[in-house]
């Protein structure tokens, strides 16, 4: 049985990892609040399935893409429900061809393994050049959760907080598709 823990409004008390930790003093800077759960690794979307069935909301997929030439990397937040299509990804971004990244790139410019990537990865000085691409419909919705940079540990905002506080903290922007 994949175990979910009750919903927690505080910090995890260890961090596992530097953007975990940057994850929760920004929430904290930013006056941003959350929801957590502890979770079992939840890799598949049927794990997230009993994730969101604790918190009330459908954990997003992030996806993170590249260029052939692995200069120009997209991290593409969507619904756990629609297929990555490549050709209509790049045709609403008018850019070339992608295909999936390395677990080596992810790691090295989102400070997260396979299966904890998320957009609060933005947050991090290594991330500067990774494009943030979103569902107009994520964007849309009331609430935002995704993994806090582990896959053991899934926070939910206000999408409305994302957007306009933690985003911009960051200096990035986003392209809405």
């Amino acid at each position: 049985m994949f175990q979910v823990s009750k919903i927690f409004t505080t910090p995890p008390q260890e961090f596992k990892t530097t953007l975990q930790k940057k994850v929760y003093e920004t929430f904290s800077e930013l006056g941003i609040p959350f929801e957590r759960v502890d979770t079992d690794p939840g890799i598949t979307m049927e794990d997230c399935q009993h994730i969101d069935a604790k918190i009330g909301v459908h954990i997003v997929k992030t996806i993170f893409v590249c260029n052939r030439q692995q200069t120009e990397f997209y991290l593409y937040v969507t619904t756990d429900d629609k297929p990555f299509v490549t050709r209509d990804f790049c045709g609403a971004l008018g850019i070339p061809r992608v295909s999936f990244a390395s677990a080596e790139k992810l790691l090295e410019l989102t400070g997260v393994q396979v299966g904890a990537t998320t957009i609060l990865s933005a947050v991090l000085p290594e991330a500067a050049d990774v494009h943030l691409v979103m569902d107009r419909s994520v964007a849309e919705a009331k609430w935002f959760a995704c993994t806090d940079g582990t896959p053991t540990c899934f926070v939910k905002i206000l999408t409305e907080d994302l957007l306009k506080k933690y985003i911009p903290f960051t200096g990035k922007t986003i392209a809405f598709i």
